[in-house]
C-alpha cells in the first residue's frame, strides 16, 4: 500500500470480517473482552430478526448519540421507508440490485439536485459516509418527495427494466426539483447545502 509519504509498503490487512475472525481465534486473555462484545452484538442481531422493531429502536439511539435531533431522525427514517418502498418497486420490475439500482438513485439525485451523488458527497467533504446521514431536514425532505413521486410514477406507468425506469427517476426528481426552485425563490436560501454533521460537531465544540 501506498504511505502517507507516497511509498509503496508490503502491509498486512484485512477488512472488518477477517479482523473479527482473526481476534475470535486469538487464545489471549487480551482478546476476551471483544469476543465477549461480539457475542453481545450476535445475540442481539439475532433478537432483530425476530423482532424487526428493536433494529429500528437501535437505529434511532445511534442517531441520538451521533447528535441527531428527534425531528431529524423522524424524517430520516421516513425517508428510508419511502426508499424501501421504491426499491421494492424496482426488485419486482425487472431492476438488478447495486448496479442498476445506483444508476436510477444518481438519475432521481441528480434531477432535483443537479449534483451527482458523487457531487453532492464531495461538496460535503464526506468520503466514505453515508450520503443521507448528513443531510440537512430540507435535503431529507426533498430527497424523499422525489422517490415517492418516482414510485407512484413507475407504479403508474408499470415500468419494467431500467430503461422504462429511467422516465419515472427523472419525472420524480423534476417534481422535487420544481418545489425546491419554488422554496429557494420564496427564501432566498439554497436547499442543496454542503453542511454535513462532522463540521457541525466541531463547530459546537470549539463554542
Amino acid at each position: 500500500m501506498i504511505t502517507e509519504t507516497g511509498k509503496n509498503r508490503k502491509t498486512l490487512s484485512g477488512n472488518p470480517e477477517h479482523l473479527f475472525r482473526i481476534i475470535q481465534s486469538i487464545p489471549s486473555k487480551k482478546a476476551e473482552p471483544i469476543k465477549l462484545w461480539l457475542a453481545k452484538v450476535g445475540y442481539e442481531r439475532i433478537r432483530e430478526t425476530v423482532d424487526p422493531e428493536k433494529s429500528i429502536n437501535r437505529g434511532r439511539i445511534n442517531w441520538q448519540r451521533l447528535g441527531r435531533s428527534g425531528k431529524w431522525i423522524q424524517q430520516r427514517m421516513m425517508g428510508q421507508e419511502i426508499r424501501n418502498k421504491l426499491t421494492d418497486y424496482w426488485k419486482n420490475n425487472e431492476i438488478k440490485e447495486r448496479d442498476e439500482y445506483a444508476i436510477l438513485t444518481n438519475l432521481i439525485h441528480q434531477e432535483w439536485t443537479d449534483l451527482t451523488v458523487k457531487d453532492h458527497k464531495n461538496l460535503k467533504k464526506l468520503k466514505t459516509e453515508n450520503l443521507r446521514d448528513h443531510m440537512t431536514d430540507a435535503e431529507l425532505v426533498f430527497t424523499a418527495l422525489a422517490e415517492l413521486s418516482t414510485r407512484q410514477i413507475a407504479e403508474t406507468m408499470v415500468a419494467k427494466g431500467l430503461d422504462e425506469n429511467k422516465i419515472p427517476a427523472k419525472k420524480g426528481g423534476r417534481i422535487a426539483k420544481n418545489a425546491r426552485l419554488e422554496l429557494e425563490q420564496k427564501t432566498g436560501k439554497k436547499v442543496v447545502s454542503g453542511d454535513n454533521f462532522k463540521f457541525l460537531a466541531e463547530r459546537k465544540k470549539l463554542k
